[in-house]
């Protein structure tokens, strides 16, 4: 187990090069929403609001691709790719064996205990903000560094660089995922089943949770997509009648 047991730090904090501090900024705006899925990121305006040339922005935007946050299109240039249901399914699935081995590792690694005040503390978090629901943006910036911590902690090099590369993927979703309060509760449940199956060492249960927890948050994101183009598909056709 590493012992690299520190805080999530921000993006922007762990990256050097002018592209990835861009790509840092511009990923925070496309999770947070400010960019909206299908919104054309213009090059030239970032150059000029960077004060840089357009180099360092298109390399920007091509690691962006790589966190598939941006889609680049021939003579189009990039857009913020847009929420889909396929992408949920494929993405979460993956997710959902991968934390499954991460946590099934962390609960039978001998020095698991190193992590467990940091896990208590965050999970205890947790269960505050689940019960308010002015606190649905914090619960999720605290799943996303409970996440960060295991992931952080896990013994396999190439596992913690799979589950790294998908967290900005699978943000988004999950900010859908775990909109209402009801989820938020449904959630908590499954971190506090999986602090203890770490605390007790069961492996397997610990598996098996992380599991649930990440299928989970992938069926509520994909009925939150179903209902909103519902909604969209209604709008649209009562806008072809109207006029």
């Amino acid at each position: 187990m590493t012992s690299d047991f520190e805080g999530a730090p921000d993006r922007s904090q762990l990256t050097h090069s002018l592209a990835e501090q861009i790509a840092a900024r511009l990923s925070d705006r496309i999770v947070s929403g400010q960019y909206t899925p299908g919104q054309r990121i213009m090059e030239q305006a970032l150059a000029a609001e960077f004060s840089v040339s357009r180099g360092p922005v298109r390399e920007a935007l091509r690691l962006l691709e790589k966190d598939g946050l941006v889609t680049i299109l021939a003579r189009r240039g990039a857009q913020v790719t847009r929420l889909s249901i396929d992408e949920v399914r494929e993405i979460f699935d993956v997710r959902a064996m991968l934390n499954g081995l991460r946590d099934r590792l962390i609960a039978e690694h001998p020095d698991r205990a190193r992590i467990l005040p940091r896990l208590e503390a965050e999970i205890e978090a947790l269960t505050r903000y689940a019960r308010d629901a002015k606190h649905a943006e914090a619960y999720v910036d605290a799943v996303f560094r409970l996440n960060r911590i295991l992931t952080d902690a896990a013994g396999s090099k190439r596992l913690r660089a799979i589950l790294g590369s998908l967290a900005l993927q699978t943000l988004r979703y999950s900010q859908l995922g775990l909109s209402t309060p009801e989820r938020r509760r449904q959630s908590v449940q499954h971190w506090q089943k999986l602090l203890k199956a770490i605390r007790d060492g069961d492996g397997a249960a610990a598996e098996r949770i992380a599991r649930q927890r990440v299928t989970d948050s992938r069926d509520a994101a994909i009925r939150m997509l179903k209902e909103h183009d519902a909604r969209q598909a209604a709008l649209e056709k009562k806008t072809r009648r109207a006029a």
